[in-house]
């Protein structure tokens, strides 16, 4: 699986904003846009206008950061909402927020997207009884996500039992039981990624 391995805080450096990457991390003083609020490399401190291309490329390159998904990939995403009905730009982060390691990072499994993806990819959950350890995978309404029986006497998942998060209102949970539903697509009002989504679409369109 193709993913990248570089420091994760150059990127937020390069967005010029938290994009929360590394959790816990991302809340203290060792945030690294606390510390170096400009963009990494050697002219990074200086600042230049941005032309409204600028501006598209870096809202996509935001998207494809906070969802830890690289280029070719994202370009599928974008090509599959644009089939759907619906807002081009809101089936796109509808899409993104279906997968499966962003849901169980919504559920409070992993202090960030990048943990709870090597949850997935390390096979502690079950969607719909199978176990499934494929990150990108899609999830529909109805769907029920599990935890591994032998996972869940883990003193980490003990740990997400015990400090629920809260819940977007389209997932529905037990934490006691660890056991959470899709009940509904994720509406636009409900996902609070700060992608301007509607730029990505203006990007691609050219």
């Amino acid at each position: 699986m193709a993913r990248y391995t570089g420091a994760v805080c150059r990127l937020c450096r390069r967005e010029g904003q938290k994009l929360f990457l590394k959790g816990d991390r991302c809340y203290t003083d060792k945030c690294a846009i606390t510390r170096r609020s400009y963009a990494p490399g050697q002219h990074g401190a200086s600042k230049k206008k941005m032309s409204n291309y600028g501006l598209q490329l870096r809202e996509k390159q935001k998207a494809k950061r906070i969802y830890g998904i690289l280029e070719k990939q994202f370009r599928t995403y974008y090509e599959r909402a644009e089939k759907m009905r619906g807002i081009t730009g809101e089936n796109l982060l509808k899409l993104l927020e279906l997968r499966l390691d962003n849901v169980a990072f919504r559920l409070g499994y992993g202090a960030s997207r990048n943990e709870a993806r090597q949850l997935v990819t390390h096979g502690h959950f079950l969607i719909n009884g199978k176990k499934v350890d494929i990150a990108s995978y899609k999830l529909s309404v109805n769907d029920v996500i599990s935890v591994c029986e032998k996972s869940r006497a883990t003193e980490k998942f003990k740990v997400f039992a015990e400090n629920p998060k809260t819940l977007p209102k389209w997932l529905s949970a037990n934490p006691e039981s660890f056991e959470a539903t899709v009940i509904a697509e994720p509406a636009r009002e409900d996902i609070d990624v700060p992608v301007n989504e509607t730029l990505i679409v203006e990007l691609y369109s050219k």
